[in-house]
């Protein structure tokens, strides 16, 4: 890729850093994929960023505009890049040659995190069945296969591009809850049946048999049911599955729908399962990149991974990453995970002062020394200070030492000067990195409120009684936090994650709130610090990816062979504007008249002067519409509320801007 000298040298200088942190990252009880590392230059790094993180793609205009886009972020406004590294197995991450050593450790911890988290989410094995994937060979097939559809001399090249433009613009519309499975497979068995006493007679059976076998009210079940078959059966959320199904491609010459042809079929389908494979990254954005923020934090500061001459040039990389303006996933995923951890030992800790004679969920603030606990929690000198000169004195019996490392470290074949992890197990390095004995969270236990103490003590089972602090205090399982935060990184995604963990003590420790765009007043004020409020402003963000969800409702509306989808509303309106030129792409995709049905919020005039007048917020009335394409021009007409009834909000933040949804 890049000069090969330069990254022959890159490379050499890499080797130990890149082996090492695969050994750190198993030490803390990661388990990733493999990685492959690549050095590449600071042009081919912005074509991975273009391209996805992956080195073929399928040709389209697309790619060359988010490599453009790239390129002069990074020229005018200063951005860098870091890391990229895809789910795949092996993984594959790329270094960028220019980067400091700092940040190149940096970027290989964050990625041995990562590559931990593919392996063991479960949305991301949705995409596989559980198997492991082979994503580059498959982006490349794909690649191939397009590439030969535009070269074929009886198809146009535009209609392909064309054609994967309308595609694209539904491409977060799958059922991204459900594993994935190829529309070949589910194409629905039901076909459209001549009428049944027709075919009777075709086979020219006699009447006694027929009157026997197929007598007059089964044949009138059958006709009912044909007719008022609807498709979808139920509202379907993978748009592009129905499409694949049942659409038909608009042709401009014949003026009319007609049969998609097999190359159409065939790139619908590949962007639909390109679409799928790409879900679980877009679902766990907030988890996956909090989570390798968490243990690169841990490996390159806790753990000195960054030398003492790196670790400047490293503090000032990750203040970058979590200072980043907006919603930012590094800061808010790493700040969720270092409160679940700690969360998850304070209860540990609770449970077993909570027993310890004389101690009740009533005095708990009273009697206990909170700087006795605090000294009581610090790891022992045995795992938190490893030094050549001390090996002697480790035993190589107690459950938080390697032995086997121990032994090598001894013979002078493992430098604990810079590697001391190395003679420590997974209970070791639990005790060494416990969460309640940092600086940082001294007083996390302390202001534990009475309310919890009280439930605490309420689902407390008998168990062994302590007869003091300190032995209640011995029998602590340091590594209660991380098995926690292991079993939520297997079984949430952003949206879980945030609705089952997000509290108002969180909201209050990192000074979260929201914000609104008043109506009144045409600008933004801040608005709340409640959790469920801001709970409900994040998750709008998160939700079917930050787009509108959408499904289909109706494959033959009002007997027309119209489209009917329908947007379910949450208090955010759709675009309009936008949501016109997504129908004019469905219109190529069903070759019919398409209809989307919706719910706005509209504001009389005289109520909003009077809400200024009054400074405070109108309340808008919320109407149904249906908004029809017949692939010329659009209408717009109201909707009774018993129609869109069923896609209706019920509890959710109206107040958020429709372009924030959008954005």
């Amino acid at each position: 890729m890049s000069d090969r000298i330069t990254s022959q040298r890159i490379a050499r200088e890499l080797e130990e850093p890149v082996e090492e942190a695969a050994n750190l990252a198993k030490k803390l009880g990661l388990d990733p994929y493999p990685v492959n590392y690549w050095i590449v230059d600071h042009d081919e790094m912005n074509q991975l960023i273009a391209y996805d993180g992956f080195q073929t793609r399928y040709p389209h205009w697309r790619w060359g505009m988010k490599y453009d886009r790239q390129r002069k972020q990074t020229q005018f406004l200063g951005g860098k890049a870091f890391e990229i590294v895809n789910n795949d197995d092996p993984a594959h991450a790329f270094l960028q040659e220019s980067n400091s050593l700092a940040d190149q450790k940096a970027v290989i911890t964050h990625v041995e995190a990562h590559a931990d988290f593919f392996a063991h989410n479960q949305w991301f094995g949705l995409f596989t069945g559980g198997e492991t994937p082979n994503a580059a060979a498959m982006l490349a097939r794909h690649a191939d296969t397009i590439d030969e559809y535009m070269s074929d001399p009886e198809i146009d090249r535009e209609d392909v591009e064309k054609w994967i433009d309308t595609v694209q613009c539904l491409d977060t519309n799958i059922d991204r809850h459900q594993a994935f499975s190829s529309a070949t497979q589910e194409e629905s068995e039901s076909v459209e049946l001549d009428d049944i006493a027709d075919q009777l007679d075709e086979l020219d059976l006699g009447a006694d048999v027929v009157d026997e076998v197929f007598d007059e009210e089964w044949l009138e079940s059958q006709r009912d049911d044909d007719e008022t078959a609807t498709i979808p059966a139920e509202p379907e959320q993978d748009l592009l599955a129905f499409f694949w199904r049942h659409g038909m491609a608009y042709d401009d010459e014949a003026g009319k729908a007609v049969e998609m042809t097999e190359w159409q079929r065939d790139v619908l389908e590949i962007l639909r399962r390109e679409a799928y494979y790409f879900a679980a990254q877009r679902m766990t954005k907030v988890m996956n990149e909090g989570w390798a923020a968490y243990w690169e934090s841990m490996m390159m500061g806790e753990e000195t991974f960054a030398g003492a001459d790196e670790f400047l040039n490293y503090a000032d990389h990750q203040a970058r990453v979590l200072g980043s303006p907006g919603l930012n996933p590094y800061k808010l995923g790493k700040e969720l995970w270092e409160y679940i951890e700690n969360s998850v030992n304070r209860r540990e800790v609770i449970e077993r002062l909570l027993r310890v004679e004389g101690i009740t969920w009533r005095n708990f603030h009273d009697v206990i020394d909170f700087d006795a606990v605090q000294e009581h929690l610090a790891p022992d000198s045995m795992v938190n200070v490893i030094s050549s000169d001390r090996l002697a004195s480790l035993d190589p019996d107690d459950p938080r030492i390697d032995g086997e490392a121990l032994e090598r470290a001894r013979a002078g074949e493992i430098d604990v000067g810079s590697y001391p992890w190395k003679v420590l197990t997974e209970a070791g390095m639990a005790e060494r990195h416990y969460s309640l004995a940092k600086p940082q969270n001294r007083g996390f236990l302390r202001r534990t409120g009475r309310e919890e103490l009280e439930r605490v003590s309420r689902y407390l089972f008998d168990g062994a009684r302590y007869a003091n602090v300190e032995e209640a205090l011995a029998e602590v399982n340091h590594s209660a936090g991380w098995d926690r935060m292991f079993e939520i990184r297997e079984s949430h995604n952003d949206v879980t994650f945030i609705d089952e963990f997000l509290t108002q003590e969180f909201v209050d420790d990192n000074d979260y709130f929201t914000y609104e765009y008043t109506q009144a007043t045409r600008d933004f004020r801040a608005t709340s610090t409640d959790y469920e409020d801001v709970k409900k402003k994040l998750l709008l963000q998160f939700t079917n990816f930050g787009k509108p969800t959408i499904t289909v409702h109706d494959g033959n509306y009002n007997n027309r062979n119209e489209l009917l989808l329908a947007h379910h509303y949450n208090g955010v309106m759709l675009d309009v504007e936008q949501a016109k030129q997504t129908l004019e792409r469905v219109y190529d995709l069903w070759g019919r008249p398409v209809n989307l049905k919706t719910v706005v919020k509209e504001i009389d005039e005289h109520d909003l002067e009077v809400a200024k007048r009054r400074e405070r917020e109108p309340d808008p009335e919320e109407r149904g519409k249906l908004i029809r394409y017949d692939g010329e021009t659009f209408t717009t007409e109201d909707l009774a509320w018993e129609a869109v009834e069923e896609i209706a909000a019920t509890d959710i933040d109206y107040d958020t801007k429709p372009d924030e949804w959008l954005a």
